[in-house]
């Protein structure tokens, strides 16, 4: 176990590699191979079908036959259930296989589809060779043809854009309509936001507020002409004992100081002081 991980071999002195004996294969010898079937068949022998992909460990061998250089190979397989051998080819020229013994190819309709319109075809060829009116009738015949799948493609050409001009249009209502819905919850939200805010600044502390009845603002009114009215009368007070003031200082300054009294040499009376006593308290009153 150990050897096969040695990467260096013990060569003796005396080996030549000239006298160890080279392997002659023969060309055509078999190699073993693991294949699918490339088509469905049935066994010969005991009619058991094999479906197109099953697995076989098969022998593949080269042919002496070729196509262009290309090798033609032959496969051995064992049916299923009876071990038959079965043995088919590859084709190269039609790139396909060929059942060569021990089973039948199934039928294939699109095979055989294929091989009539190719002998139709020839067929034709070989007739419009030798007769030049019918080869006229068939190109005027595949003429009219073109023209009229021409015709017939317009025409759905026509159909596809009415089509899509149509869906195009239910489209753009279909966004519409969803804008237009959109804007309307949009709306929708912003009311219900406002009157949330409204409620929120209105409902403040828990105090309700009422009402204002008519009769509370015909008297509200009627308070307020009051005060309005106190009030200039109270300013007209104001503005007139003011200009009584200024036009009693006015007086006081163009009224002439009074003359002095003689000096005598008699002695003041008693009721000349009383008047000279009155007189002093009337100005300083002023």
């Amino acid at each position: 176990m150990a050897e096969r991980k040695v990467l260096n071999k013990y060569y003796p002195p005396d080996f030549d590699p000239s006298k160890i004996p080279r392997l002659r294969l023969g060309k055509n010898r078999q190699i073993k191979v693991r294949l699918v079937a490339p088509f469905a068949m049935r066994c010969n022998t005991c009619g058991q079908f094999i479906g197109k992909g099953t697995k076989f460990n098969a022998r593949k061998e080269t042919t002496d036959e070729s196509f262009h250089s290309i090798p033609i190979y032959r496969f051995y397989i064992r049916c299923q259930k009876c071990a038959a051998e079965i043995t088919y080819k590859t084709d190269p020229e039609n790139a396909n296989y060929i059942a060569e013994k021990g089973a039948e190819r199934n039928f294939e309709p699109w095979r055989e589809e294929k091989a009539l319109n190719e002998q139709l075809d020839k067929e034709k060829e070989e007739e419009e060779e030798n007769n030049p009116i019918k080869a006229l009738e068939n190109r005027t015949m595949q003429s009219r043809r073109e023209m009229e799948i021409m015709d017939e493609l317009d025409e759905i050409r026509l159909q596809n854009a009415k089509a899509e001009q149509g869906n195009m249009r239910a489209i753009e209502e279909t966004i519409r309509r969803n804008n237009r819905k959109e804007e309307e919850e949009a709306l929708k939200k912003q009311e219900e936001e406002d009157d949330r805010l409204a409620k929120q600044i209105f409902a403040s502390e828990g105090k309700r507020i009422k009402r204002a009845r008519e009769e509370d603002a015909v008297e509200r009114e009627l308070a307020i002409k009051q005060s309005v009215c106190k009030t200039a009368a109270i300013a007209g007070k104001s503005a007139n004992s003011a200009i009584s003031r200024a036009v009693q200082g006015v007086i006081r300054k163009t009224k002439p100081p009074p003359s002095p009294a003689p000096q005598t040499n008699q002695q003041p009376s008693l009721n000349g002081m009383l008047a000279a006593y009155e007189s002093d308290d009337d100005q300083d009153s002023d």
